[in-house]
């Protein structure tokens, strides 16, 4: 009986959560929004590529001097441009419309500025003046240097490719990284969005008037356990949900959107490191809806829980205040405490691990705090809810909840 009333509980929450209009409402805006976003960078990058390519093939009149000796006749015909007798003669030419540029080079231009006087033509459009003189000169040099393949090198495009080993096997780099980094922002996205739906789980029946009623049919053990794992449904819809963009965008619009290149199979996908940090998902994320789930269970209105919301989303975000420890010294006292805290765990842990420095042992340790936080918490909830069915306008009590739960005995409301 308690297994059916369990699955009629999760069936419940499930279903009541992903039929309501707002549900699908904030779910599809992410995705939607995250579509809009791709379109504009994709309608950006184009028109950059355009200007860009417009204002290196502009088309306008130019006079110059030259103090370093580059620009030779034949460079400067390729562009159009014309020897001034003067710097300024050919500032007084722009200024009476002779000319539409002057470009001025220095005698050593890889240490001082080319100055470019022009007519003006707006804000973006008069960028095409110092892309040509660029242009100019890059050409010069190329020139001088006779070899394309010389010219490159000095323009620094060469390729670097580096290969670093742990011990005789090599190291997966960035590569390693990224998979396990995954989570965290699973993490994220699971907590940041569904903390709101966390909070009201309780607080609904609350508010409604009707929690005595269920509790003649369930028991507090089994109502507030269904919840919990309905939330744990709802958060793999939304994560399906959101993902279902950035694949497409990977898939079949990565040159449209500029995403880098990288290969699936040059991912390292390390099965301890996989494995710790799905473990470390699922028990911060338990940890942060049973939390949730408890402030509902002792706040008797939305409003006022939604302060207490607040402070929570504040801890995940704690740790990115000293990431660069995070990432450079993770042994450091600050990031210990950040590791071993409940709250500020799942977050640093998951960036350890996907940096491979949270060890075996410590990783044991963090688990094991998350879950049996979570299992803590879940019986606090339970006992905060059984004593706070029925205080409908004021605020339950913790202490005295908890030697009432511990009595299994159910109090009136405490005073305020």
């Amino acid at each position: 009986m308690a297994q059916h009333n369990l699955g009629t509980v999760i069936r419940f929450e499930f279903v009541r959560t992903v039929t309501k209009p707002r549900f699908w409402i904030g779910t599809l805006s992410v995705p939607v929004i995250m579509a809009i976003v791709f379109g504009l960078i994709f309608l950006s990058n184009t028109s950059s590529s355009t200007a860009a390519e417009a204002q290196r093939n502009a088309q306008f009149s130019i006079s110059y001097v030259d103090a370093s000796g580059l620009i030779t006749p034949a460079d400067a015909a390729a562009f159009g441009a014309t020897a001034a007798a003067s710097s300024e003669a050919g500032i007084r030419d722009v200024r009476s419309g002779a000319v539409e540029a002057f470009y001025e080079f220095p005698a050593h231009p890889e240490n001082t500025a080319v100055k470019v006087f022009g007519a003006d033509k707006g804000v973006f459009e008069n960028g095409k003046y110092a892309a040509v003189a660029q242009a100019m000169l890059a050409r010069a040099v190329a020139m001088r240097i006779g070899s394309p393949q010389l010219s490159n090198l000095a323009a620094g495009t060469v390729q670097v490719e580096t290969v670093t080993y742990q011990g005789s096997e090599v190291a997966g780099g960035m590569n390693s990284v990224i998979p396990p980094l995954a989570f965290l922002v699973v993490f994220y996205g699971l907590v940041v969005l569904l903390a709101g739906q966390m909070l009201n789980s309780t607080l609904e029946e609350k508010e409604n008037r009707v929690t005595e009623m269920i509790l003649t049919t369930l028991k507090p053990t089994t109502l507030i356990t269904g919840k919990v794992l309905a939330l744990f449904m709802v958060g793999v819809v939304q994560v399906a949900v959101f993902a279902s963009p950035v694949l497409i965008g990977a898939l079949f619009y990565r040159d449209a959107l500029n995403i880098p290149e990288f290969e699936a199979s040059q991912l390292v996908f390390d099965p301890a490191r996989m494995g710790v940090g799905f473990l470390i998902l699922v028990g911060g994320f338990a940890l942060f809806t049973t939390t949730l789930v408890a402030i509902g269970a002792v706040m008797p209105t939305a409003k006022e829980a939604g302060n207490f919301m607040g402070v929570m989303i504040a801890l995940i975000f704690i740790p990115f205040y000293s990431v660069s420890l995070v990432v450079s010294e993770p042994h450091s006292p600050i990031v210990q405490v950040f590791t071993y805290f409940p709250f500020s765990a799942p977050v640093t842990a998951l960036l350890r691990n996907a940096f491979g420095s949270l060890g075996i042992f410590e990783a044991v340790v963090v688990i094991a705090i998350l879950y049996v936080g979570a299992a803590v918490m879940l019986r606090v909830a339970v006992r905060l809810f059984q004593y706070g069915s029925i205080s409908y306008t004021s605020k339950v009590r913790i202490r005295t909840a908890l030697k009432a739960g511990s009595r299994h005995a159910v109090a009136g409301p405490a005073e305020q």
